[in-house]
């Protein structure tokens, strides 16, 4: 008989020996790392949870590194907008000072100062961070705005603002520097004052006339080309009378000359002498109406030269602005005349239907004919209109009046001396058709679709003193906006996900309409100059500072720099609070995290300490047993 000797590597105690020491290699790790192992396996059920835990904060990570980024723009392009704001205050204030005095090149302290904020303005906004662009929407690799010098006195082969100024004030004067008008005697005892042309949108337009002068026969305005006269009748005025007559200029403002009739010697300021004769004279000379009308000729000439010589030249200078940096623009028909008969041309008052009102346009629209503005239907109906409907009977300026609320123009179209002029914020935008195009030809538009000239706008002919058009100046004149001019808002030209279901918008352009406008006015009075002692110049300076410091302050309704800026403090405000959501979300997923993965210390020191008694237990058996012998077995 044998008796076998005992195995300890093969045995049941030494498994557990064995179990017991690596439970205890596995606690201490656990105890210096504090996790529960080293791998996925040995995490136990709850680690699915840990693992979308981990990719939800790397998420949460993108996101923080994204609100990051996108505030280093917003806080750089926030600056630039507030520099923008400074350099508008110190413009206005400039333009708003009374000092006239003109320097040698025929311009005040505050169009010098003017001319320095330009560069700075366009400085601004070409500001970069990294190599990205911020005024330039979508295009961040491209300078956002040409070169100060470049825009206003252009390059070798293409015009600048200061060329396009001038082309514009020479076509506002017209050669006789009367902004295009044409005056004459057709009798001797009346006065007669046309524009030179109908549909020219250069010069003064006449607006309205009136008069006091009872024995007097005023006519008009009326007429295509309109026009107006007064005939005194071979009857003197009385001594306070007035004739009152009032122009549109092309920036769309109103003047007013007032000629008041007088007897008093010398013939006091803005007003015209009554002939009193000469009592005294053998034979006595009897007061001659026809001289008095000599007389109102002569003062009216003066007045409308001086009108055009002053508030006309600093409305060209604008209208100029406009022509070059905007990219509004308008559609202008050909002169038309109603059914009244060949010399009434058609106004806002006359009807749309050639069938039944005495004065409409011939041929008319009917019931069911349509007009399309930029892709939105006018439907005629024969009454009861709404919505996008119209009354064949309505008027053509309530057919303008819908048009202008489709394309939302922020200047209201018009109609002067049977000339429809269509006015949009967006020339690459219009487009109008009808299914009735003999009456869309009736309104004085020919070609369909009916289209606008698209921006930057030139004198379309030399010399620019008999011009009758302008023109698409882009293949010779300087753009000066060199970025994104895409659809859409200039805001979502830059977007960022800062959330799993946030987005914010934090783009921004230099043709946006504050800053275009602010662009432009400063523009207009830092380039414009006049000859240092001419006999306008200074009307002609404080007609332009007037207007600067017009468009330099925020008009209700008006985009204003600091709207642009309320935008990004949103897209601001929507990534603080992504912030601190993420925040308390970061802690809830760690706490997750840690509750699956992490092995608390005073646990795992305790099953330590157990396993160590165990381990001790069994090495105590273990030892017993190898001291035993068959002396002892027996």
């Amino acid at each position: 008989m044998s008796i076998s000797s005992i195995n300890y590597s093969s045995s049941v105690l030494g498994a557990q020996i064995r179990n017991i020491n690596q439970q205890l290699t596995d606690l201490s790790t656990q105890l210096s790392t504090g996790k529960l192992s080293q791998n996925y396996s040995g995490m136990g059920t709850n680690e699915g949870f840990a693992i979308a835990g981990r990719s939800q904060l790397s998420n949460i990570a993108a996101y923080t590194d994204t609100i990051t980024n996108v505030n280093v723009n917003i806080n750089l392009a926030n600056t630039a907008l507030q520099s923008l704001t400074k350099i508008r205050s110190t413009v206005q204030t400039g333009s708003a000072s009374t000092a006239q005095d003109l320097n040698v090149n025929g311009q005040t302290v505050a169009q010098n100062t003017a001319a320095a904020q330009f560069g700075s303005m366009v400085g601004v906004l070409n500001t970069q961070t990294g190599n990205r662009y911020l005024f330039s929407g979508t295009a961040v690799n491209t300078q956002s705005v040409a070169d100060a010098g470049d825009i206003i006195n252009g390059t070798t082969t293409q015009a600048g603002f200061k060329t396009v100024m001038a082309e514009r004030q020479a076509a506002d004067l017209g050669a006789n520097g009367m902004g295009r008008l044409v005056q004459t005697q057709p009798t001797p005892s009346s006065v007669q004052v046309s524009e030179d042309a109908a549909g020219s949108p250069f010069g003064l337009k006449i607006k309205s006339v009136s008069s006091t002068m009872t024995t007097a026969t005023l006519t008009g305005p009326s007429g295509s080309p309109v026009s107006f006269s007064i005939d005194l009748n071979g009857i003197n005025p009385t001594n306070g009378q007035k004739l009152s007559v009032q122009f549109t200029l092309p920036d769309g403002t109103t003047e007013q000359i007032d000629l008041t009739a007088s007897t008093a010697t010398p013939t006091p300021l803005g007003s015209f002498a009554i002939d009193q004769g000469n009592p005294n004279a053998v034979p006595p000379i009897p007061p001659d109406p026809n001289k008095t009308a000599l007389n109102l000729n002569d003062t009216l000439n003066a007045a409308i030269k001086k009108l055009a010589g002053t508030s006309l030249v600093a409305a060209s200078a604008v209208t100029a602005g406009d022509n070059f940096f905007n990219t509004a623009s308008s559609a202008i028909g050909a002169a038309k005349t109603s059914q009244a008969g060949p010399t009434v041309p058609i106004s806002g008052a006359t009807a749309l239907s050639g069938t039944s009102p005495t004065d409409a346009i011939a041929p008319g629209f009917s019931a069911g004919d349509t007009i399309t503005v930029n892709g939105t239907t006018l439907t005629f109906v024969t009454s009861g209109a709404t919505g996008n409907q119209l009354n064949v009977g309505d008027s053509i300026q309530t057919l303008l009046s819908k048009i202008d609320g489709i394309t939302g123009t922020s200047k209201p179209s018009t109609i002067h001396g049977g000339v429809i002029t269509i006015n949009t914020d967006d020339a690459a935008s219009l487009n109008i058709t009808s299914s009735n195009t003999g009456a869309l030809n009736s309104l004085g538009f020919a070609a369909t679709p009916v289209t606008a000239t698209q921006p930057p706008l030139r004198v379309g002919s030399s010399p620019a003193s008999s011009a009758m058009t302008l023109v698409n100046g882009s293949a010779n004149t300087v753009k000066w906006y060199l970025g994104n001019d895409g659809p859409g808002s200039a805001r979502s030209t830059a977007m960022a996900r800062v959330d799993d279901s946030v987005t914010v918008q934090y783009g921004a352009q230099a043709n946006e309409d504050a800053i275009r406008r602010q662009l432009q006015a400063i523009a207009v009075f830092g380039t414009f100059s006049t000859t240092p002692g001419g006999q306008y110049s200074g009307g002609q300076v404080a007609a332009l500072s007037l207007r600067t410091t017009q468009a330099l302050t925020p008009q209700p309704g008006q985009q204003k720099i600091e709207d642009i800026q309320t935008d990004i403090a949103m897209a601001q405000n929507t990534m603080k609070d992504a912030t601190t959501r993420q925040t308390q979300a970061k802690a809830q997923l760690q706490t997750i995290i840690d509750q699956a993965e992490s092995a608390p210390p005073d646990q795992v020191a305790s099953e330590i300490l157990a396993l160590q008694n165990a381990l001790q237990a069994s090495y105590q058996t273990t030892s017993k047993l190898a001291q035993l012998s068959l002396v002892k077995f027996l």
